[in-house]
């Protein structure tokens, strides 16, 4: 079913979410200082071309939480507001609903990327 989801998932948004992802650590990797926080955005972008079957797990420490202040005024507002916007029109049908959580999902990950960890969820305790 995993499959199927991030197929799908690719086609209708996944692409545009991964491009944003890619372009943002891009731009953040043309400073030496911003290198990684691109790494960051290159390693969710990864998880925006294929999000079902992976959950976010957040642990954070001083170091996050400062990390996640520059990242929201700088790159995090214009992501998550992009993948809002697409999950208002993932809940148009019933059928877009799952991928409307996998959206806000990546949307409640822009706004929070340092301290957060990608973990399989077959394999979640």
């Amino acid at each position: 079913m995993h499959v199927l989801g991030n197929i799908i998932w690719f086609i209708f948004g996944g692409l545009v979410g991964a491009i944003a992802w890619f372009l943002a650590g891009f731009l953040w990797c043309i400073t030496i200082i911003g290198i990684p926080i691109g790494l960051q955005c290159f390693k969710f972008a990864s998880l925006s071309l294929a999000p079902f079957g992976k959950e976010v797990v957040y642990r954070g420490g001083g170091v996050s939480l400062i990390l996640n202040i520059i990242w929201l005024i700088v790159s995090g507002l214009p992501l998550a507001f992009g993948h809002l916007i697409s999950a208002l029109f993932l809940t148009i049908t019933i059928i877009g609903i799952p991928f409307a959580a996998q959206s806000l999902k990546m949307a409640r990950l822009a706004l929070m990327p340092f301290g957060a960890e990608v973990v399989s969820s077959r394999w979640k305790a």
